[in-house]
């Protein structure tokens, strides 16, 4: 089984609910992307499936285990995603609800969906499938995860227990990292823009378009620290129409919005962000209810994304906002 860094807390909670037989039918996992929440789906998975469990925790070496670690547990169900958005549709949920009455064919009676990434998943969907996780089958656990337990309707959330997965520490991250078998130089360098979140700082190892991504972020930092609207709207520009590559550098940006509050409180805060020495710049300039207004145009323009504004207009109204604010 892999290693999980950090989130003790959580792990021995999880590993409670399984010793005392007490396990949750339908659970949530959230946190950023990157922290583990799949991860921490998988685990639970194998605590449950588990022939032979420690303490609560997955042995790791029955077949059970070694199954659920390379995905190839019959019962142990990845919920697929489908369309042009990569959500999960009505069709979908009629297909889960239909399949949870058929019993699985294991040693411990369990049968486990697992619904990766519900960012988008729509109230129609949610609504079909709450009867199923009110009133679920003896057999049958969903795992959800998700970047916010708000991507849920509360009907969905009362039913299910919450967990909030977390970046660990840069120690921990750096560890992870060198057991995975990268260079030291290549694991500083991820660790400083991305701290404790490790599977950020592996796709930044393995991803140079990710690299490209954080090169562009501290392009912008700078353009708003040299007040330069020509450079803001060039960087933004060269984004192009990926909403991916877009919400990934809103994101990151938006960190360096946090980093730089935060800095204006204390210069000893422990930052998010990308881009340390461009927030510390910005703290020099920028005020913490400057930065608090950046991140309402920040997340003003991702609304405008998701309802299908044209980005370009989308992204030079960011910029006239985010340069107005620092004049």
């Amino acid at each position: 089984m892999k290693k999980i860094y950090g989130n003790k807390q959580l792990l021995a909670t999880l590993a409670g609910m399984r010793e005392s037989g007490r396990t949750a039918h339908s659970l949530i996992f959230y946190g950023e992307k990157g922290s583990g929440r799949k991860l921490m789906a998988d685990h639970y998975a194998a605590q449950l499936m588990c022939e032979a469990p420690v303490g609560g925790e997955p042995c790791g070496k029955c077949a059970a285990c070694r199954n659920v670690s390379t995905m190839s547990h019959p019962d142990v169900i990845y919920v697929p995603t489908e369309g042009k958005l990569e959500g999960y549709t009505v069709k979908i949920a009629r297909s889960v609800i239909s399949d949870s009455i058929v019993m699985p064919n294991n040693a411990t009676g369990r049968k486990v969906y697992i619904f990766r990434d519900c960012r988008k998943m729509s109230v129609i969907t949610q609504n079909m499938l709450l009867k199923l996780i009110e009133e679920p089958p003896d057999h049958a656990y969903f795992i959800f995860t998700a970047e916010s337990k708000y991507e849920f309707l509360p009907t969905i959330i009362s039913r299910c227990v919450c967990f909030g997965v977390s970046p660990c520490t840069e120690e921990e991250a750096e560890q992870s990292l060198l057991e995975s078998g990268f260079a030291e130089g290549e694991v500083k360098s991820a660790v400083k823009c991305f701290h404790g979140n490790i599977g950020m700082c592996t796709d930044y190892i393995v991803d140079p378009e990710l690299r490209k991504r954080v090169d562009l972020t501290k392009r912008l930092a700078d353009s708003i620290i040299g007040k330069d609207e020509y450079g803001l709207n060039l960087a933004l520009f060269s984004l192009g129409s990926s909403r991916n590559d877009i919400r990934e550098v809103f994101s990151m940006t938006d960190k360096l919005m946090r980093d730089c509050a935060v800095l204006n409180r204390s210069s000893d805060a422990s930052l998010t962000g990308c881009y340390r020495e461009g927030a510390e710049r910005l703290a020099k300039m920028v005020t913490a209810y400057q930065a608090a207004r950046i991140h309402n145009s920040i997340e003003k323009a991702w609304g405008a994304m998701e309802a299908n504004v044209n980005p370009p207009l989308v992204l030079a109204a960011l910029s006239a906002d985010m340069i107005e604010i620092v004049r």
